[in-house]
């Protein structure tokens, strides 16, 4: 598959616009309000129809409308923790798919705004040697929520029936007992009172393509690329295979898989984070009024002075 050297630009710009659009959400996390409002409304005013308008102002609306729309999910997240913590329920959240299929993104959008003691995420390297002797599941389960706390999985136990099996990590009776143990194991967290919710990012070839030449020529993204990831690009069609297996011999009534179309990074962003919240009853608790007391102030006390040596230089 050819791509010439204007459209591997193009692709890099599009992926330095996504990054800056993420610093843009940390910057205006904590500002006044009014100024969030006044940047998300813009010059395209509301996520209507942009047909009529022209490139660039069509990718502006669309940004604007990413970001109305991102800020009002997350405010709803912040709902759903709270009636997480106050009902006790307990939440486990899958995210699986293919190398920069967008799986670090949407869970970084979600947890962004909530505080990580309820809302954590468990990416668990490689297993080692020891790892590898004990019961499969074994190093998960302790990653699995208590009352009131919601972790998110970033890669789970169904590395075995993927990135395991393709690349030869596993023996083809452990990968057959992982298949009849895995639906026994999911139904055995349901009925321990935790909800299991199991997304897989879909994306292209094409488009995996052109993620991982974006990361190749953008230096701040070398480092996402491991020897594993190049690897699984060449194995294309084996990690499909895998893929297509895995979604037919665990998508139980119990726990259902659900499919992200992740081409568009920030439509799968939004979708995903309004499936999800459509996946619990969840209302907004009643909070108790806070008041900020008034701060002692003793007259014997003197602040002292920190020692010049102490203090880093202003460069800035």
């Amino acid at each position: 598959m050819d791509y010439n050297d204007e459209t591997l630009i193009q692709r890099i710009h599009r992926e330095v616009a996504d990054y800056y659009d993420e610093e843009l959400e940390l910057e205006l996390e904590d500002r006044d309000p009014a100024l969030v409002q006044r940047v998300l409304a813009g010059d395209a005013g509301g996520p209507g129809d942009s047909s009529n308008l022209n490139g660039d102002e069509a990718e502006r609306a669309e940004r604007h409308m990413y970001f109305r729309e991102l800020f009002r999910l997350q405010g709803e997240l912040v709902k759903l923790q709270s009636w997480v913590v106050a009902t006790g329920h307990k939440v486990v959240i899958l995210f699986e798919g293919r190398d920069a299929a967008g799986k670090g993104g949407v869970i970084k959008r979600i947890t962004q705004r909530l505080n990580p003691r309820v809302c954590r995420v468990a990416a668990l390297p490689a297993p080692n040697d020891r790892e590898r002797t004990q019961w499969y599941f074994q190093r998960y389960v302790s990653h699995l929520p208590a009352a009131g706390e919601m972790v998110l999985f970033d890669r789970s136990w169904y590395n075995r029936a993927g990135v395991e099996r393709v690349m030869g990590f596993c023996t083809d009776d452990q990968y057959e007992e992982f298949f009849r143990s895995v639906p026994e194991f999911e139904r055995m967290l349901v009925r321990s009172g935790i909800q299991v919710i199991k997304y897989w990012f879909s994306i292209t070839d094409e488009e995996q393509h052109l993620r991982f030449l974006s990361r190749i020529h953008d230096p701040l993204k070398q480092w996402k690329l491991s020897p594993m990831d190049l690897e699984s690009r060449r194995r294309w069609e084996d990690y499909t295979r895998a893929k297509e297996i895995m979604l037919e011999r665990t998508h139980i009534e119990e726990a259902p898989w659900w499919v992200v179309q992740a081409v568009d990074k920030k439509r799968a962003r939004l979708n995903c984070i309004h499936h999800l919240l459509a996946q619990m009853p969840y209302v907004e608790p009643s909070q108790p009024s806070i008041v900020l007391p008034d701060r002692e102030r003793h007259a014997d006390y003197t602040r002292q002075p920190v020692p010049s040596t102490m203090v880093i230089p202003e460069i800035y």
